[in-house]
């Protein structure tokens, strides 16, 4: 299976996509492909992302505006997890005294 796929691929795939809201969803930001040779290039996390803007748009009736709140709080709250993460192996790699103490701090929150 490959991990690069052209607008017709996607098309093919993602059922429910159709050009028109493809080229809306590019425009819109929602979903950033690479460019090669003057077309787009999509990976498999534009598949999935795009799955996700087809059940919104189309499940919940979400227009543009809609769209772009959920897809930049989804975006936050990936990112936000991503940090947590990333904070988590770095307190992991610490003394075990140290992390006690992060941890006991973090307690008292």
């Amino acid at each position: 299976m490959t991990d690069r796929y052209s607008e017709d691929d996607v098309v093919a795939i993602v059922t429910r996509l159709t050009r028109c809201q493809l080229v809306t969803f590019i425009e819109c930001d929602f979903v950033r492909p690479e460019r090669e040779a003057g077309a787009y290039v999509f990976r498999r996390i534009d598949l999935a992302r795009l799955e996700l803007l087809c059940d919104l748009s189309q499940d919940l009736d979400l227009d543009e505006t809609g769209l772009g709140i959920v897809i930049s709080l989804i975006d936050q709250l990936h990112t936000a997890r991503q940090e947590l993460a990333t904070m988590a192996r770095a307190i992991g790699a610490l003394p075990a005294d140290l992390q006690a103490r992060i941890i006991a701090e973090m307690k008292k929150s």
